[in-house]
């Protein structure tokens, strides 16, 4: 009688989960600019306007390191000064760095308020 149960849930629970990484893997874009890849996953369910669980791996083309960030997406607020409006991007932080992806495809690192890096991408996926 386990079996069968164990069986059953394993049939039930294998296209759930199946789904679940295709969703996730929807939810990717990767952009190449001259020195960097980035891939950014949005991991939060189709339709959310805002998200504040979104994964960014960078690699160096150049140098091969790689990093791994936390962060959410940016938008403008709407006219009643709450409402996300326009979105602008992603924003991640790593201690006094802060690294941005725009809705124009550029990367931007912040070092506290002082830009140290810029360059212009395209996506690749």
């Amino acid at each position: 009688m386990l079996d069968i149960k164990k069986r059953f849930l394993s049939l039930v629970l294998l296209p759930v989960a199946s789904i679940t990484l295709l969703a996730g893997a929807a939810n990717a874009e990767t952009l190449k600019t001259k020195n960097f890849k980035v891939t950014i996953t949005r991991n939060c369910p189709e339709g959310y306007v805002v998200c504040n669980n979104v994964t960014y791996v960078g690699r160096n083309l150049k140098t091969g390191q790689s990093i791994r960030l936390r962060g959410r997406t940016i938008h403008t607020v709407g006219a009643d000064g709450v409402t996300p409006s326009r979105f602008l991007g992603y924003q991640f932080r790593n201690r006094e760095y802060i690294y941005q992806v725009t809705a124009d495809n550029r990367l931007l690192v912040y070092n506290g308020k002082k830009l140290i890096l810029q360059e212009q991408g395209v996506l690749i996926n």
